[in-house]
């Protein structure tokens, strides 16, 4: 009796202690991607830039759709593999503000 609740509390206290399992990236050429971004989600280039990270330089861009607010953020290397690193919905842009003189803001 004593072995077999001691095997049971080993097996899930095992169990509990294992290292969580992380999501893939999805990863493709990015001519696909892309193709893909603007056919299924009809989503466009709104922005992007230079990110610089262990002595290599990715582009990092932001496409979306204003029919769905949809909005997927890639980073491509320089090899031309481009990575979704971030997908989400109900985007919107931000109004800058006018400064006009002589008023406080």
């Amino acid at each position: 009796m004593f072995k077999r609740l001691l095997g049971i509390a080993l097996a899930f206290g095992m169990a509990a202690t294992a290292p969580p399992a992380f999501a893939q990236q999805s990863c493709a050429l990015r001519d696909q991607l892309i193709s893909t971004l603007q056919d299924n989600y009809s989503e466009e280039l709104a922005f992007g830039g230079l990110q610089k990270s262990r002595g290599s330089q990715s582009v990092m861009e932001v496409w979306t759709s204003q029919e769905t607010g949809s909005y997927t953020v890639l980073v491509t290397r320089p090899n031309g593999i481009s990575c979704i690193v971030a997908v989400g919905t109900d985007f919107f842009q931000a109004i800058p503000k006018i400064k006009v003189e002589g008023i406080p803001s």
